[in-house]
């Protein structure tokens, strides 16, 4: 399936990746879409927005790598927070061996986040692919 034998090594190479494979299944993609601002004011965009060519559903996407453990990760809770104040519905796309199992856990039981190997998956059910 696209994408999934192509390694990614950060954030901008997942981003990327993303939309290759979204295209792939003949979706319209989207980057850096502004979709107003952030709870302390600052300018938001969605890393990637696809959408159905014929259905027109549309799905945002937040493109999350971490290269390594740390507290980078700590981050991402506040991008759920983020993506339930959008006008569209919207995941998080995480890779990288820096993730803890607990995180991507409870990314995972959010029902917002996917692993990038699982993306093409996912988005076959979300479109009906």
């Amino acid at each position: 399936m696209p994408g999934r034998a192509q390694a990614v090594a950060n954030g901008e190479e997942l981003k990327h990746a993303v939309m290759e494979s979204a295209a792939a299944l003949g979706l319209k993609v989207e980057s850096e879409v502004k979709v107003g601002r952030r709870i302390w004011g600052t300018k938001r965009y969605i890393d990637v927005v696809l959408t159905d060519p014929h259905s027109k559903l549309k799905l945002g996407v937040e493109c999350k790598y971490q290269g390594t453990g740390g507290t980078a990760e700590e981050k991402i809770p506040a991008t759920i927070q983020d993506i339930k104040a959008w006008p569209i519905r919207g995941i998080v796309v995480m890779d990288g061996p820096g993730f803890s199992e607990n995180m991507k856990g409870y990314l995972i039981s959010t029902g917002m986040a996917v692993e990038y190997e699982d993306l093409d998956d996912w988005l076959r059910l979300y479109f009906a692919l």
